[in-house]
């Protein structure tokens, strides 16, 4: 197994000349210069982030040039599984294949498991696949906060296939399906009603629902699952007047489906770029992360800074005694944080 998700070698870069022939190498397809990246664009160090920042403004021009995939599911779905014969099939199509696998935190001690490239052992062994789990860190959504820089020193690597694979469903869930251009939904044969098994709101986002585990016994109820949701999809408002959202059987351990699978996403991908709607959405989509960083950055701020924690900290006390009203409070810190800037 090669060793892209371990330590960045020689360091984090010292200087921007360091940077740039970082970005150089990154762009010439150096798996470990990528590796080496995506740790630097993840370190919280401010003088690492100003390092980030030029570095990614240094390839972002070699940005922009693959199919963007969320693929999300409850928890036993397969999801590893499917993405490793997903992905197999995607390398035998002439792709090469970049999987961001985003594992939860703990809340108590903020580590995680990072247990996804394990997971996936064959489809690491591949030269054209690279694996990169990186922990949520408590982030909302099921992704990191820097899963799309991650994304673009990928692209800018020459991968051109980004799967991202989130944590799990739930209702922050969808904040994924705003990072990529394709939101893939995966559900198991299960008992029950299998209509309640999975949120709403997730279902609505979907640009496509695939039934995994559809082979041996589990056949026929795969089946079963797939007219079921196939039928709700078709009472419910579609997103786009331009795609009709397909519901489909696969099996990672057979690969039946899987041709199928990429043949939906190749017509998707000609069906935005056909209409304009693909640049429109990823544009939407940066400015809203921009939104997110900025709402993030200025948390950081006042865990950072000693007199505005304390500031935060006695609002939450008047917030929790009655005090002020969440809204004052917010308000009055934010005052706060404009004079001391």
């Amino acid at each position: 197994m090669d060793s892209d998700a371990a330590s960045p070698g020689t360091g984090h870069p010292t200087d921007n000349a360091d940077v740039t022939l970082l970005a150089e190498r990154i762009v010439a397809g150096d798996r470990r210069a990528l590796a080496r990246s995506i740790t630097l664009i993840e370190s919280e160090n401010a003088e690492h982030q100003l390092q980030a920042d030029f570095l990614l403004k240094s390839v972002l021009s070699h940005t922009g040039n693959s199919v963007r995939i969320g693929i999300t599911g409850v928890p036993g779905v397969g999801k590893s599984t499917f993405i490793e014969a997903f992905g197999y099939d995607a390398i035998e199509r002439g792709h090469r294949i970049a999987v961001l696998a985003i594992d939860p935190s703990s809340p108590m001690t903020g580590g995680s498991i990072l247990g996804d490239k394990t997971r996936m052992e064959k489809l690491s062994q591949r030269l054209e696949a690279f694996i990169r789990p990186s922990p949520s860190r408590g982030m909302l959504g099921g992704i990191a906060r820097k899963t799309y820089e991650t994304m673009l020193l990928c692209e800018a690597a020459g991968f051109d296939v980004i799967i991202i694979e989130t944590v799990g469903v739930g209702q922050s869930e969808t904040t994924v399906s705003r990072l990529v251009d394709f939101f893939m939904v995966l559900l198991a044969p299960g008992g029950g009603d299998d209509l309640q098994g999975i949120k709403r709101g997730i279902m609505e986002l979907a640009d496509m629902v695939v039934v995994n585990k559809a082979d041996g016994d589990l056949l026929a109820a795969a089946e079963r699952v797939r007219r079921d949701y196939a039928a709700a999809l078709h009472i419910m408002r579609p997103r786009s007047d331009h795609w009709s959202v397909p519901v489909l059987c696969a099996s990672a351990i057979s690969g039946d489906g899987m041709a199928e699978i990429w043949d939906s996403v190749e017509s998707y991908r000609e069906t935005v770029d056909d209409t304009g709607n693909l640049v429109k959405k990823r544009g939407q989509q940066a400015c809203g992360l921009m939104e997110a960083e900025i709402t993030e950055s200025l948390l950081q701020s006042y865990r950072q800074d000693e007199d505005l924690r304390r500031e935060w900290h006695r609002a939450e006390d008047e917030v929790t005694r009655g005090i002020r009203s969440p809204g004052e409070a917010a308000r009055r810190l934010l005052a706060r944080y404009r004079v001391q800037n």
